[in-house]
C-alpha cells in the first residue's frame, strides 16, 4: 500500500515508503528504510575510498566544503557543471542524522549510489545534452520516485529549481536530495502513517530550515 497522500513507485518500496531508492531497486537487508544499503566498516579496497580519503580529516568526516572537492575530483557530475556548495550542503543534510553537520564514509557511499541513480534519471531526459530538462519531464522524474505530488506542488518545485523555464542537473539533484529529506522529516511526526502530522512552530522551523 502507498504512503497516504504520496504514493510509491512501480514496484513498490518497503512499507510504501515514497521518494524510495532512486529508480525503485530493492533494500538491502539491514539497510536505511527505502533507500540504500547497510554498508559494514570501511575498506581501503573499496574504489570510493580513495576519493573519499583524499579529503578527509582525521576524523574520516567530510564536511560540504570537502564534499564538493571530493564530488568534483571523482567526475561522478560527467559533463554537467559540478555541484554547488548549496547542493552539497543538502547533501551533508540529507544523511546527517546525528546532525553533526559532516559525512562518514557510509554515508558517503550511500550518497554515491543516490547520485548516480539521480542522474541516470536525469540524462534520460537530457536527450539533446544541453544539461537541462524541462518542467513536465521533472514532473514525470519526481513521480518515477515515488512521490504524488498535486500539480499545484510541482509548479512550486519548477519554479523553485528552474533557469529560464529549464532545470539544470545541480538543480535536479538538489530538488530530489530536498523531497527525500523533507519526506524522511514529516514521516517522523506522522505517527499514524495516514499522510498527517502536527508540528509545533519551532518544530516546523527546525525542519524547513535544516533543508
Amino acid at each position: 500500500m502507498a504512503y497516504p497522500g504520496y504514493g510509491g513507485p512501480p514496484g513498490g518500496t518497503p512499507q510504501g515508503y515514497p521518494g524510495g531508492f532512486p529508480g525503485g531497486q530493492p533494500m538491502q537487508p539491514g539497510a536505511y528504510p527505502g533507500y540504500g544499503g547497510a554498508y559494514p566498516g570501511q575498506s581501503t579496497a573499496d574504489p570510493l575510498y580513495g576519493y573519499f580519503s583524499s579529503v578527509a580529516g582525521a576524523d574520516q568526516q567530510i564536511d560540504a566544503h570537502e564534499l564538493q572537492r571530493c564530488l568534483t575530483s571523482s567526475g561522478i557530475s560527467g559533463s554537467y557543471q559540478p555541484f554547488s556548495l548549496e547542493t552539497c550542503r543538502l547533501m551533508i543534510a540529507m544523511l546527517d542524522r546525528d546532525y553533526s553537520g559532516k559525512m562518514g564514509f557510509n554515508e558517503f557511499k550511500e550518497l554515491w549510489t543516490c547520485l548516480n541513480s539521480w542522474k541516470n534519471t536525469f540524462t534520460q531526459y537530457d536527450r539533446d545534452r544541453s544539461g537541462t530538462c524541462e518542467p513536465h519531464e521533472l514532473h514525470t522524474a519526481v513521480a518515477s520516485f515515488g512521490y504524488n505530488l498535486s500539480p499545484q506542488a510541482l509548479n512550486i518545485i519548477v519554479k523553485r529549481y528552474s533557469d529560464s523555464g529549464r532545470i539544470g542537473f545541480d538543480d535536479f539533484v538538489g530538488c530530489n536530495v530536498r523531497l527525500r529529506g523533507l519526506t524522511d522529516q514529516f514521516r517522523r511526526y506522522d505517527t499514524s502513517g495516514n499522510g498527517v502530522a502536527q508540528f509545533q512552530y519551532d518544530q516546523f522551523i527546525q525542519v524547513a530550515m535544516f533543508y
